[in-house]
């Protein structure tokens, strides 16, 4: 008997490998995508304003940085001692607010760069619900713990939605036409807004994408979600929380992501990195002994013949 759903994925066209430059925005399984890549040695650049989880603020961040927005004193505000902005994650607050303009104004420089030059752009929405500042009247990325009194919480409708993603849509391929833009939604499963209201909002986000989503034009979907929900489907997959999958089941994901979206003639190189990477986080019972000497030249030696022949760099 079987207990497991295996879903069935198809390889996609124009898939990532060592020449791909890839940009990831979104919620904290972004990150794990992301960690992922980059522990593989591909061309990555994630979440320049930290993690963001709603299609508004994602829609805001690409559009200040395709306009190129200047970040001024009227963009920050402070509280308990650290200046915030509410377009950025906490991960950005400082004690010194120059150093705050100075690192958002970078990040919207390095944003534009990297969105007019990458060749894929992996966008992980995490829920339809959002926070409307009342003082502005506008939605935020990120509370930042000022009181709840003082922001609308509201649910996007699928039609909502839909508009920030086709805006998005639009804005990124206006500078950069042959990007290939992949949708996904995180299974990280956002309780705090109510179990019946976070499902009501991981439909809202996927009935949308699959309303966005046009492979003749290189928009596509990646069920990151369904893998969790369908195939793993169990809570031994999650972390203590309950709420966050644990690395069983980012791994599980991530192969499933590699199989649909990376070219096969990154495997060998792939297994290469991996054994490079596992050769520098050993620790040796002797440093200094000859047989570890001897151990670290054959790594210099490999970690030198991948940086000629694909230019990754350790």
């Amino acid at each position: 008997m079987n207990f497991r759903t295996n879903i069935q994925l198809q390889k996609e066209r124009n898939l990532i490998d060592y020449n791909s430059k890839i940009v990831l925005i979104g919620s904290c399984f972004s990150e794990n995508i992301s960690n992922k890549l980059r522990y593989f040695k591909f061309n990555t650049f994630s979440n320049p304003f930290g993690i963001l989880y709603n299609p508004k603020a994602i829609e805001n961040v690409i559009t200040n940085a395709i306009n190129q927005k200047i970040y001024t004193e009227k963009d920050i505000f402070q509280l308990n001692e650290r200046w915030h902005c509410f377009e950025a994650h906490s991960d950005l607050s400082n004690t010194n607010k120059t150093v705050l303009l100075n690192n958002l104004n970078t990040a919207i420089n390095l944003t534009n760069k990297q969105l007019k030059n990458s060749t894929h752009l992996i966008i992980t929405l995490g829920t339809a619900w959002v926070h409307r500042f009342i003082e502005t009247d506008t939605f935020v990325g990120n509370c930042h713990k000022v009181p709840q009194k003082k922001f609308l919480k509201e649910l996007l409708s699928v039609k909502k939605v839909i508009e920030s993603l086709e805006n998005l849509i639009e804005l990124i391929k206006s500078i950069n036409p042959t990007i290939n833009i992949i949708f996904t939604v995180s299974p990280v499963r956002h309780l705090k807004d109510g179990f019946v209201e976070n499902t009501q909002s991981k439909a809202h986000l996927i009935s949308a994408i699959h309303q966005v989503k046009d492979k003749r034009n290189q928009v596509y979907y990646f069920p990151s979600y369904e893998i969790m929900m369908d195939d793993l489907r169990d809570y031994r997959f999650y972390n203590n929380d309950m709420v966050h999958p644990n690395e069983t089941a980012v791994t599980y994901i991530w192969e499933q992501f590699q199989h649909v979206w990376l070219n096969e003639n990154t495997t060998s190189i792939m297994k290469e990195v991996d054994t490079i990477q596992k050769g520098l986080a050993h620790k040796p019972f002797n440093p200094n002994s000859e047989q570890h000497q001897l151990f670290l030249a054959n790594l210099h030696q490999k970690i030198t013949v991948l940086e000629k022949q694909f230019g990754i760099h350790f």
